[in-house]
Order: C-alpha cells, then sequence, then structure tokens
C-alpha cells in the first residue's frame, strides 16, 4: 500500500457536486492499493498513520501524533498512486489492484484506524471520481509505503 498523508487544516470530499464527507485539523490520507497487498499491509499502515508524530508539541517541533491531538482522520482511495511510468509518459496502472481486491483492503485499513483512534473516520466513496478540497497545514506532506 501507498499512501501519501497530508496534516491538514480542514478537507472535504464531493461527488458530483454533493459533499460527502469534511473533517477539521487532523490528517487526509490518499491510499493507493497494490496487486501484492493484504490484510497484514492494511493493519501495519493504520499502525504506522497513528503513530505519526507530525503535530506541534510544546516546544513548537512535531512531537504529537494525531490521537493526542483530537485531531480527524479523512481517507481517500487513490489508484493512481500505483502508476508506472517506466515505458513512457503514459501511465499504466497494472501495478494497482483490482477492485474486487483493492475495496477490502482499503475497508479494513478504514477499521483499523477507527479502531486504533477509538472514534470514527471519515472517507471519500471508492471508486468515485471525488473532488478534494484541502488547506495543507504547513505544509507538512509525507509518503508511507508497507
Amino acid at each position: 500500500m501507498l499512501c501519501v498523508v497530508q496534516r491538514v487544516l480542514s478537507a472535504k470530499v464531493t461527488v458530483k457536486g454533493a459533499e460527502v464527507a469534511r473533517i477539521g485539523p487532523g490528517l487526509l490520507l490518499f491510499v493507493g492499493v497494490g496487486t501484492d497487498d493484504d490484510a497484514g499491509k492494511s493493519a501495519q499502515l493504520a499502525a504506522q498513520v497513528l503513530k505519526l508524530r507530525v503535530f506541534e508539541d510544546e516546544t513548537g517541533r512535531m512531537g504529537k501524533a494525531l490521537p493526542e491531538t483530537g485531531g480527524a482522520i479523512l481517507v481517500v482511495s487513490q489508484f493512481t498512486l500505483m502508476a508506472d511510468f517506466s515505458k513512457g509518459n503514459r501511465p499504466s496502472f497494472h501495478p494497482a489492484a483490482h477492485p474486487d481486491l483493492a475495496r477490502p483492503l482499503f475497508d479494513g485499513l478504514v477499521a483499523a484506524l477507527e479502531a486504533g483512534l477509538g472514534r470514527s473516520v471519515e472517507t471519500g466513496i471508492f471508486g468515485a471520481e471525488m473532488r478534494v478540497d484541502l488547506s495543507n497545514d504547513g505544509p507538512a506532506t509525507f509518503i508511507l509505503e508497507s
């Protein structure tokens, strides 16, 4: 799994003009699922995200993890993260998992995040064409791979 993590002041997702998810301060996750991914990688990624110390502590350094801040999480599926440009300028999506495999792993990631956080996590709509609006805080953007 490949995950782009953005620390945000706010983020929202709209589908066909209707807002489907919104968060205030927290983390926006763009998640790509690969053909070799499994449930273990979903759990590993969730644990990693919840431990990231990317929020300012009392000294102004990145020393706090999301659960310490009370922040929210918005998770958006994004198969295009798995694009392969090794054969030219047009992306190949062969490394991306088929939706039949990707959907349960994406849902497993969300469930693991909710279990670790102890509250619900917002999501976009899997497989939909979405519009994501965000206010990046920092900017602070990180790439994780499990």
